[in-house]
């Protein structure tokens, strides 16, 4: 099988590192028509979809079209074509090159856009763009890439795609990145990564770091909400919390295997209860104890008291009652790290996450049964 993996998407953005590498572990050939766009963007807050910005974004995307176009031109044939994540902005280029070469087009939607930049105070115009993006990019393709089957469901009720064209591909994680390494049965820190966004519920681990029997927290990201945290931080510290502003993502694996135990995401809202955001993968394949919100999206991989400690949403003192809890028992970390990594080796290796998209995307776009 050959894919042409078409887009602006985010080349070093860990849902496309992962299904590429799983893809070409399993015998897949993919050929990446990439030209960077998104990358410049470092915390995706959406300063370029502001309305003094948009008219520079949309010639942005044209121009990185015309690229594209000429160079898959020269490529060979391919069985199909795969938008990378974010694949909305090139729903047009790839709904355009694939019917020019009659392949069916695999979108990774993965979350919609809409959805992702409604609570970072995108409106207007703007909103209505990426609503219309998303529209685009569900039906122009064949087939169309889900994080969760929470996610799944939302994209099916709100975009009326109730013909099984939506399929679920996990985000696993680098294995390569985030090697494996046994739980120090002396407790160290907690570690919360993320481009600090108001969904991670940030808010909700600082007021739980403050309370008591609440191990050292260590804080990896900047983003939206770094005068926030400059502020609280200044006003009232917790306790033995660090923040680092930033991290290599090459890293990442460093800092996951250096810590006790892993946070996910906190936020009370809907949207966050159908993702399983990437740091949770990524502990998973480390094999770290993992405090997370409780949802549907979390329950599809995780078991609570098994695989990680499911808490209420938007709830510091579940938070810090969980983390007490694990501070106290190192039998209960070294048992949620082991029970953790299993799950990730049976549900987010890359070549697990590789054979879903496989899968999935037979029924849509009749590949053939096996990978040649």
């Amino acid at each position: 099988m050959r894919l042409l993996w078409l887009g602006s998407y985010e080349s070093d953005y860990p849902r496309n590192r992962v299904l590429i590498t799983g893809l070409q572990e399993l015998g897949v050939e993919v050929v990446e028509c990439h030209t960077p766009l998104w990358e410049q963007q470092r915390h995706k807050a959406g300063s370029f979809l502001r309305p003094k910005r948009l008219a520079a974004t949309g010639r942005s995307l044209v121009s990185s079209w015309l690229r594209l176009s000429r160079e898959q031109a020269r490529l060979g044939p391919f069985d199909a074509i795969v938008l990378g994540y974010p694949s909305q902005p090139d729903a047009i280029l790839g709904w355009v090159v694939a019917r020019r070469r009659r392949v069916p087009l695999v979108t990774d939607a993965m979350i919609a856009m809409s959805d992702a930049f409604s609570s970072r105070g995108v409106g207007g115009p703007s909103a209505r763009l990426l609503g219309l993006a998303d529209r685009i990019a569900l039906s122009g393709a064949r087939a169309v890439i889900a994080d969760s089957d929470a996610n799944r469901r939302y994209l099916d009720e709100r975009f009326g795609l109730s013909d099984g064209r939506v399929v679920v591909v996990p985000v696993g994680a680098d294995a390569e990145v985030f090697r494996h390494a046994p739980v120090d049965s002396q407790m160290g820190h907690a570690l919360f990564v993320g481009k600090l966004a108001p969904l991670h519920g940030l808010d909700v681990v600082v007021a739980a770091a403050r309370m008591a029997g609440v191990p050292p927290v260590r804080i990896i990201g900047s983003g939206q909400l770094d005068g926030w945290l400059a502020q609280e931080l200044e006003r009232d510290p917790p306790p033995g919390l660090s923040h680092v502003p930033w991290v290599p993502f090459e890293r990442l694996g460093e800092e996951i295997r250096a810590a006790s135990i892993c946070l996910g995401v906190f936020s009370a809202s809907e949207r966050v209860g159908r993702v399983i955001p990437n740091k949770v993968w990524q502990a998973m394949a480390v094999g770290r104890p993992i405090v997370t919100a409780d949802g549907p999206a979390a329950r599809e991989v995780l078991r609570d008291g098994r695989d990680a400690l499911l808490v209420t949403p938007g709830s510091a003192d579940a938070l810090a009652s969980a983390l007490a809890r694990l501070a106290e028992d190192p039998e209960l970390r070294a048992r949620l790290a082991t029970s953790a990594r299993r799950r990730f080796m049976a549900l987010g290796a890359p070549d697990r996450v590789a054979a879903r998209f496989l899968a999935g995307i037979r029924p849509a776009v009749g590949y053939p049964t096996e990978a040649r």
